[in-house]
């Protein structure tokens, strides 16, 4: 996973950079004139840029970020958002919402580097992520009710899950902005770092990742995101059927050859 070496593919995108480098996948928002706000043709590249992620075997991971040093995504184009009456803006919604759903189970960890203001639309994209990675100046809230809405890309299910109910709905009715100390504090983000460390973070987290057996974290991300729309026996259940079907690959052969040979394994995905 070196992060130096030139990319080897690119997909043209209006409203985001797409590259590849080795077996990581860059997405970066590139809307910095509008602090990279979330219209639908940048929903649509997010998509496109995170199927092809998916449908690429040789990609174990993604960094989604935002251009420039102010913003992750600062939330919805408000120009666009303004003119949206209430069927299209439900529409709208769940189209967001489903690209999310689709970050959040895409099978392989999305690390969110989140360089600035992440609010609204921008907070619930990091929400998706498998892990988020924060720059100190970094700035994160859930405004909707300013503006005479509520959380419409999945914020009031996201967040409660991650810094439980209270705090969550303090948050959300507020509209209040927070910290990148405090989000980490009350567990929004795993870590706060210097900006010019961020990406490096970034991957240094993913290859640690990718030194893993692909299907076993690919299991793993599926067990813990479907466990919690279960119960905890279901969730128990599910954990269960995937312990049995990856000790059946040929990955835990060679994991567990490799930790009694005392050698590092070597990982093919089968």
């Amino acid at each position: 996973m070196a992060p130096n070496s030139q990319p080897r593919a690119a997909l043209a995108l209006a409203n985001a950079l797409y590259e590849k480098k080795g077996p990581i996948a860059y997405v970066t928002v590139n809307r910095p004139k509008v602090l990279n706000a979330l219209n639908t043709s940048t929903w649509v590249d997010l998509q496109t840029a995170f199927e092809d992620a998916k449908a690429d075997a040789s990609i174990l991971g993604v960094i989604l970020t935002g251009a420039g040093d102010k913003a992750f995504i600062a939330g919805a184009d408000i120009s666009e958002l303004a003119h949206v009456e209430a069927y299209d803006a439900e529409e709208s919604s769940r189209f967001g919402q489903g690209v999310l759903d689709f970050i959040e189970n895409l099978g392989k960890p999305v690390i969110a580097a989140i360089n600035g203001f992440a609010l609204g639309g921008g907070c619930e994209t990091a929400m998706a992520c498998t892990i988020r990675i924060a720059v100190e100046h970094a700035r994160f809230g859930q405004p909707e009710v300013k503006l005479g809405l509520l959380p419409g890309g999945g914020g009031t299910q996201r967040l409660p899950r991650l810094v439980g109910k209270g705090r969550a709905l303090q948050l959300i009715l507020t509209g209040e902005t927070i910290s990148a100390q405090e989000a980490y504090r009350i567990g929004l983000v795993n870590e706060v770092v210097p900006a010019a460390d961020l990406i490096a973070r970034a991957e240094t987290i993913l290859k640690q990742i990718a030194a893993n057996a692909p299907i076993a974290v690919k299991f793993s991300l599926q067990a813990a995101n479907k466990g919690l729309e279960t119960s905890q026996s279901e969730g128990l259940a599910l954990e269960a059927s995937y312990f049995g079907i990856c000790a059946a690959t040929e990955d835990k052969k060679e994991g567990t050859s490799a930790f009694l040979e005392k050698r590092a394994p070597k990982f093919h995905g089968r």
